[in-house]
């Protein structure tokens, strides 16, 4: 595998991992004024994307490494876990925004749904 190749399957992780980080960078707006649906709407999207950063930084590990599969897997938690941890030390740094430890369980039930699709759709695709 040449180290272009490389970059290709890494990119979209590195990509997404900035997309993380900048929109943890700014402040947030109410997206409802009724608190339980501007609550929901901000919790489906930590699991979105961290749901797509698991399935990313899934694919990237699997097309780059000879790791197995169940390593792979409990890899990609950890390493998203630990993203989304540091991304939560991020925001507590931002004005007006907070740090808070049920967004890093959120962000770790995201990746988990990620990586429960990616082992129920990506183990018949991704062939090494």
């Amino acid at each position: 595998m040449t180290l272009r190749q490389k970059i290709g399957y890494w990119l979209p992780t590195i990509i997404w991992a900035i997309v993380i980080f900048s929109f943890s960078s700014g402040s947030t707006p109410a997206t409802s004024e009724i608190y339980w649906q501007d609550f929901i709407v901000k919790k489906s999207a930590h699991v979105f994307v961290y749901a797509v950063l698991a399935v990313l930084l899934y694919r990237s590990l699997r097309l780059t490494t000879q790791y197995s599969r169940s390593y792979l897997l409990l890899f990609t938690l950890t390493l998203t876990v630990l993203y989304a941890v540091s991304d939560e030390f991020h925001q507590s740094l931002i004005p007006g925004r907070e740090s808070r430890f049920r967004d890093i369980i959120i962000d770790a039930a995201g990746a988990l749904a990620g990586l429960k699709l990616t082992g129920s759709l990506f183990n018949r695709t991704i062939k090494m």
